[in-house]
């Protein structure tokens, strides 16, 4: 099985969600990206931003943890059902990265993937560059990140 027998090219899967709290925010920030708007809160109302909002790096770090959850869970079920799932990666890299709006704490961000080409690799017989779009919104649609991606299939 590839992925373009399991995925229609344009077709969007939900992956999962996230609850950004602000102890998840500060958190990360502390270790990854200490700007004063994702590390103090008093220091957060006063930035452009008004109040504390998650790193857009946290936002893209989120996206993959749910799409390998995502991913575990649906090799299991393909292979429950006598299936063999497509073997993904790694990527060779993204483009087109926006942070499209700030998340703040306490919103909860939905995440989900398109895939949006599948080519062979002439290099590598067999083997297939998937071009996925990687989105999260909040409850009522509104956009926060997307990105493009690239990922290898093979055999």
């Amino acid at each position: 099985m590839i992925m373009t027998d399991r995925y229609a090219i344009g077709e969007k899967t939900e992956i999962g969600s996230y609850v950004f709290t602000p102890e998840k925010i500060l958190r990360y920030a502390e270790r990854f990206d200490p700007q004063p708007f994702h590390v103090d809160e008093e220091a957060a109302k006063r930035s452009l931003f008004g109040g504390l909002c998650a790193s857009g790096w946290h936002t893209a770090a989120v996206w993959m943890r749910l799409f390998v959850a995502y991913w575990t869970s649906e090799m299991k079920r393909l292979a429950s059902e006598s299936q063999t799932p497509p073997k993904l990666g790694p990527s060779p890299g993204f483009r087109n990265l926006q942070w499209i709006r700030p998340v703040f704490a306490g919103e909860e961000i939905f995440y989900s993937v398109t895939l949006l080409d599948s080519r062979p690799l002439t290099s590598r017989p067999g083997w297939l560059l998937n071009t996925i779009r990687c989105e999260g919104a909040t409850a009522d649609g509104t956009p926060v990140i997307r990105f493009e991606s690239t990922v290898i299939e093979f055999e």
